[in-house]
C-alpha cells in the first residue's frame, strides 16, 4: 500500500469515527405517558406483573403497553393473567390515545368500571373480562363512538342493561355473559354495524324485543337465563344467522311452521317449552350442532341432512319425539 492510498484511508476512517451518532438514550415515549402509567403501577402497589415499567426505561418498551409507531403515543394497555389486586385507577383515562384497553384473567381486580373509561374517545377495544369486578354495566360506553369490541364477560356485574349500548354504531361484538345482570333486554336499535351478541348465564327476563328481528346476526348466545316468550320472528329466509343459542330458559312457541336461514350451522334450543314438530327443511341445513332436548316436542323426527348424526341426546325428554335417533314411532 503506497503512502497516498495510506493518507486516504486514515482520512476516511478519521472522517467516519467524526460523524454525529443519534443518541442511544434518546427517549420514544411521551413523557405525559409515562407518568401516568407509573401512576397505575403505584396505584396496584408496584406489583411484579409490572416490573418492566422502569423510569429510567423507554415505555414504549415496557410490557403490557404498545406505543404508536409514529407518534409514540400509547395507544394499547393490556395486562393479563398474574398478580395483580385492587380497582382499575382513574388514571387509565389520562391515556387520551388508548385504543385498546385490556384488563383480563384478574381474580383480585375489583371494585366498579371507572367513569374516567368514558374520557377514551379513540377505544376500539375494551375487555374487562374474568376480574371480581361489581357494579352495573356503565350506560358511558355509549360515548365510546369508535368502539368495535367490548366485552365485560365472567365478572360480579349486576343490575340491567343500558339501553344506550345501542348506540353504538361500530360495534362488532358485545360480551355481557356470565355476570348477574337483571331486568329485560332493553330495545337496541342498532343504526350502523349488527353486533354479535352474548349475553348467556345471567338473571334476565321477560321477552326477546320484536325490535330485534328487524337485523341479522352472525351470533347470538342468550342461553341460562330466565327469558320467555315467542322466538319464531327471530329466524326466516332472509336471515343471515349463523349460531344461535336459546337453551336453558322459558320460552314458549310452535316450531312446527318456523322458517330456518340456509347459514344457521349450530342451533341449540334445549330445556325451554317449545311445543309442535321439527320442521322438515331441517334437512336441508348444513348442521354442526343441534340439540332440541328438554322440551315438548312431538311427531316424527324428519329423514335426511344431518338429523341423524346427532345421538339420542340431542332429541331426547321431548313429549313425543320420535324415530332415529330415538326409537321408532
Amino acid at each position: 500500500m503506497n503512502t497516498a492510498t495510506t493518507l486516504l484511508l486514515t482520512l476516511s476512517v478519521f472522517l467516519f469515527l467524526s460523524l454525529p451518532t443519534p443518541s442511544l438514550s434518546a427517549e420514544r415515549c411521551n413523557p405525559n405517558d409515562k407518568k401516568v402509567l407509573l401512576q397505575i403501577k403505584q396505584s396496584f402497589g408496584n406489583p411484579y406483573l409490572l416490573a418492566s415499567w422502569v423510569p429510567a426505561n423507554d415505555c414504549c418498551d415496557w410490557y403490557q403497553v404498545e406505543c404508536d409507531p409514529t407518534t409514540n403515543r400509547i395507544i394499547s394497555l393490556t395486562i393479563f393473567g398474574g398478580n395483580l389486586s385492587g380497582k382499575i385507577p382513574a388514571a387509565v383515562g389520562d391515556l387520551p390515545y388508548l385504543q385498546t384497553l385490556i384488563f383480563r384473567k384478574l381474580s383480585n381486580l375489583t371494585g366498579t368500571i371507572p367513569s374516567a373509561i368514558a374520557k377514551l374517545s379513540h377505544l376500539k377495544m375494551v375487555r374487562l373480562s374474568w376480574t371480581n369486578l361489581t357494579g352495573p354495566v356503565p350506560a358511558f360506553f355509549a360515548q365510546l363512538k369508535n368502539l368495535t369490541f367490548l366485552d365485560l364477560s365472567f365478572n360480579d356485574l349486576t343490575g340491567s342493561i343500558p339501553p344506550e349500548l345501542g348506540q353504538l354504531t361500530n360495534l362488532d361484538a358485545i360480551h355481557l355473559d356470565r355476570n348477574k345482570l337483571t331486568g329485560v333486554i332493553p330495545e337496541w336499535i342498532f343504526t350502523g354495524t349488527v353486533p354479535d351478541i352474548y349475553l348467556s348465564h345471567n338473571q334476565l327476563t321477560g321477552p326477546i324485543p320484536k325490535s330485534f328481528g328487524y337485523y341479522n346476526y352472525t351470533t347470538l348466545d342468550f342461553s341460562r337465563n330466565m327469558l320467555s316468550g315467542d322466538l319464531s320472528f327471530m329466524f326466516g329466509s332472509n336471515k343471515t344467522v349463523q349460531i344461535v343459542d336459546f337453551s336453558q330458559n322459558m320460552f314458549g312457541f310452535n316450531l312446527s311452521n318456523v322458517v330456518f336461514p340456509a347459514s344457521l350451522t349450530s342451533l341449540d334450543l334445549n330445556h325451554n317449552k317449545i311445543f309442535g314438530s321439527l320442521p322438515e327443511e331441517l334437512t336441508t341445513l348444513d348442521f354442526q350442532y343441534l340439540n332440541v332436548s328438554y322440551n315438548r316436542l312431538c311427531g316424527k323426527i324428519p329423514v335426511g341432512g344431518k338429523l341423524q348424526s346427532f345421538d339420542a341426546t340431542s332429541y331426547s325428554h321431548n313429549q313425543c319425539l320420535c324415530g332415529a335417533p330415538l326409537p321408532a314411532c
